[in-house]
């Protein structure tokens, strides 16, 4: 829902921070591995309830994942980067609930379980889209620099850093967080099963 808004802030900064690793002959691709690597760093921290250290990573991590694609625009977008991205980007998602899983298994695990659930439903009707848009040449209007047909819901990335954060400096509340928001990524998954389902019924392949 907001992710439309916060790329519009963050896109200057980040194109500006792009031309340094550019210039040192970095790839977008090493910036997305060096992200991912950075992020991983977020499960023992917040396994071992070190929570300020794992925010640390989790932001590092999300920097890391917004320069890469900043990168990737100088250099030029690849389906190999994309790929790599998003596959990265969904791995770390799902980590950051079972970190919280492994901090307090007896408060924590069944909340994260269902998060992680409610995390399969937005991913899963992202991607399948996204194959079944490529597939028809189905443009986005409002994503258009992204590598995959970016379609939107009620949770994006923005909303989940946000509750990734929330989670971070309110530990003792994970589970209420968790199973609020899981809820609206239920509320995004059927929205976008819905408007994907209408879209691709109307189109046909040229």
């Amino acid at each position: 829902m907001l992710d439309r808004y916060s790329i519009e802030v963050i896109r200057w900064p980040l194109k500006q921070a792009a031309k340094l690793p550019d210039k040192l002959g970095v790839t977008a691709n090493q910036i997305t591995l060096i992200g991912f690597v950075l992020g991983l760093f977020a499960l023992p921290a917040i396994a071992t309830e070190h929570y300020w250290l794992g925010l640390l990573f989790i932001a590092l991590n999300r920097i890391f994942d917004g320069l890469d694609g900043a990168l990737a625009r100088r250099q030029g977008i690849t389906d190999a980067g994309g790929f790599l991205d998003i596959t990265l980007d969904f791995l770390f998602y799902s980590m950051i609930p079972f970190a919280f899983a492994l901090a307090n298994p007896e408060q924590n695990a069944v909340a994260a379980t269902f998060l992680v659930f409610s995390f399969m439903g937005t991913g899963s009707s992202f991607l399948a889209f996204a194959v079944m848009a490529s597939k028809r040449n189905i443009e986005n209007p409002v994503y258009q620099s992204k590598s995959l047909y970016y379609i939107g819901g009620l949770t994006e990335g923005t909303e989940t850093i946000a509750c990734f954060v929330l989670f971070c400096l309110f530990p003792q509340y994970f589970a209420e967080i968790a199973w609020a928001f899981g809820a609206m990524c239920w509320i995004t998954t059927t929205t976008r099963i819905w408007a994907g389902f209408q879209t691709l019924k109307g189109e046909s392949v040229d």
